[in-house]
This record gives C-alpha cells, structure tokens and sequence, in this order.
C-alpha cells in the first residue's frame, strides 16, 4: 500500500475506534413464584413491554435515553392488581446497567451508570 492509503486507512480506524453508542442493558427479573406480566418500561425518549415474565425468568433490553428523567415500571401481578415502581433516573449519553427485580407486589433496581 501507497502511503495515502496507509494514512487514509489509520484516519478510519481511529473515527471508527471513537464513534461508540452510549447504551444502558435493562435486566428485568421475576424474582417472584408466580409469573408477572404486561410488563411496561418507560424512560426519557421511548418504551418498551413484555407481554409476561415467568418467575425466576430474565428478559434483557438496550435503551438509548434521549433525556434526562427516572425509568419507570408498570406491571400486573399474579392476582390482577396493577403496581407502578419509580426507578432510578438516567441521563442521556450515560451507559452501564440496570437490574430491575420485579416480584408480585413490589420492585427494585440495581444500577451501575456512568
């Protein structure tokens, strides 16, 4: 290879290198003994849902938050009754993780953000 096309090739790779979405991976988990379901997640910029969740069950997701606001969990347990959790908040730009511990009255979050 021509020298140009060495530079040209080692400018890419270090854009390439630089260029990296800022994620955060949402762990739901039923830590409960009986199922949960409709399961909605919202935080700054979207939603996502799960239709149930089995117990000692896991359901992973990525979300890109586009603002800064707390993630928010709906959910029906076993017998009905409809519960709402108020999560940690996230900002845009930040990454890391979030394990959401969903049982049938009740749930927690365990982030690790930066």
């Amino acid at each position: 290879m021509n020298f140009a096309r060495k530079f040209a090739l080692a400018v890419l790779l270090m854009a390439a290198a630089g260029c990296r979405s800022h994620v955060i991976q949402v762990m739901l988990i039923n830590t409960g003994s009986q199922p949960v379901s409709t399961i909605v997640v919202d935080y700054p910029g979207a939603t996502f849902g799960v239709d149930s969740l089995a117990p000692g069950k896991s359901y992973r997701y990525t979300i890109k938050p586009t603002d800064r606001g707390a993630v928010k969990v709906q959910f029906v347990d076993a017998q009905g009754g409809n519960h709402t959790f108020a999560g940690p908040t996230v900002e845009k730009g930040q990454e890391g993780s979030i394990e959401i511990r969903i049982n049938q009255g009740s749930a927690s979050a365990e982030p690790s953000l930066r």
